[in-house]
C-alpha cells in the first residue's frame, strides 16, 4: 500500500521509492532492497504498476515505475480499508 501511495504522486526509480517513504515516515519506516524489489515484481505481475527504463537523478540508468488504473483502484481501495482499521485500533487502544 506505501509503495503504490508513493507512485501515486509521480513515476520514481526503487531507490528513490525507498528514500520517499522513509522521508515521509521520519525514518521510522525504512524498506530494504530485500523487500522492496521483489514487492515491485510483484506488482507489476500483478499489474498495479508498470516501469519503463529512464535515467535517474545522479544520470544513471535506472527503472522507473509508475501506477496503473488497477493501482490506483486497488490503492483507493487499500486506503479506505486502512482509515477504518485505524480508527478501530484506535478505539480499542484508547479503551481504559
Amino acid at each position: 500500500m506505501m509503495v503504490l501511495k508513493t507512485l501515486a504522486l509521480e513515476p520514481l526509480h526503487g531507490y528513490a521509492i525507498a528514500r520517499r517513504i522513509a522521508q515521509i515516515s521520519d525514518g521510522v519506516l525504512k524498506i530494504e532492497e530485500g523487500s522492496l524489489y521483489p514487492a515491485l515484481y510483484r506488482l507489476e505481475d500483478r499489474r498495479l504498476i508498470r516501469s519503463a527504463w529512464g535515467v535517474s537523478e545522479n544520470n544513471r540508468k535506472a527503472k522507473f515505475y509508475d501506477l496503473t488504473k488497477a493501482g490506483r483502484k486497488v490503492l483507493d481501495a487499500a486506503t479506505e480499508n486502512w482509515a477504518r482499521l485505524s480508527i478501530a485500533v484506535s478505539k480499542v487502544m484508547d479503551t481504559t
